[in-house]
């Protein structure tokens, strides 16, 4: 049996200890790093947005990325920049569409999904959402990046790329 019980069964009024919702009982901050990767995986999400960042920020980003120990930004924050402050965040993010879709239906669609993911998960209020479209990708650009990432397999997978590392 709890002291509240044994209070409560000899007539006693239970003992608060503390007082008030435990949830008031300090203070929580979130990092601008948060709020972005929660931004640029739900950007991500919206049909119509093909990369996040400029051109030459995803062309970094990839040289990075394929260096070991190189990459230091995760890509889910590339192309956006959070300012939080205590109860309000507001939003910048670059992306790149989809040739062929409505950019400000695009627009829309990816401030309402941003808006939503991050009020939901974080609790603070997202007081704005820009967005810069930096970039539409062009079918047969996306055709050139696939027949370079297959050669790029190709020259891996016969031994004619880089060598394996070997594991001791």
């Amino acid at each position: 049996m709890t002291e509240s019980q044994h209070r409560a069964a000899a007539g006693k009024p239970p003992v608060k200890r503390g007082g008030g919702d435990p949830g008031s009982r300090g203070r929580t901050t979130i990092a601008d790093g948060v709020v972005e990767k929660i931004a640029g995986l739900a950007a991500r999400d919206v049909l119509g947005v093909h990369a996040m960042g400029s051109g030459l920020a995803r062309t970094f980003g990839a040289v990075r990325d394929r260096v070991p120990g190189g990459s230091r930004s995760a890509p889910a924050t590339r192309g956006v920049k959070a300012e939080v402050g205590e109860v309000q965040t507001a939003l910048d993010l670059e992306i790149v569409v989809d040739y062929g879709v409505a950019i400000a239906d695009v627009a829309r669609a990816v401030r309402e999904n941003v808006i939503a993911a991050v009020e939901r998960m974080t609790g603070l209020e997202v007081v704005e959402v820009n967005i810069a479209v930096s970039d539409v990708q062009l079918p047969e650009e996306e055709d050139e990046a696939a027949e370079a990432a297959e050669a790029a397999e190709a020259d891996g997978a016969d031994g004619a790329g880089a060598p394996e590392p070997r594991l001791r």
